[in-house]
């Protein structure tokens, strides 16, 4: 499997960054080569256009920007979805890798 690039958005990029350590950690156990990284909803545009995202996850504190952001992909081929309020409330990394996986495999 080639590495996975994973994009967090939330409204200024910290909430999730604890997230992402998350993330990271079940994804090491889980042996799944991820780039997982975390945005803030006005730096997520000048990623979208540099870097090959294979999934958009979005902050439960953005979900009212989902919209936008399907447009923004469109014909991109990037699954967008906003991350399980649980999941992201408990930091639950591992359901959230699983998530993203099961998104990217679609």
């Amino acid at each position: 499997m080639s590495k996975k690039n994973i994009m967090l958005v939330c409204s200024a990029g910290m909430s999730t960054s604890l997230l992402v350590t998350k993330i990271e950690k079940a994804a090491l156990e889980q042996n799944i080569d991820a780039n997982i990284f975390a945005v803030s909803a006005s730096e997520a545009d000048s990623k979208i256009a540099d870097e090959k995202i294979d999934v958009l996850l979005l902050g439960p504190q953005v979900r009212f920007m989902e919209k936008q952001f399907n447009e923004k992909v469109s014909g991109k081929d990037i699954p967008v979805e906003v991350i399980n309020m649980s999941d992201y409330g408990l930091m639950n990394g591992e359901n959230v890798l699983k998530r993203a996986v099961d998104l990217i495999n679609k």
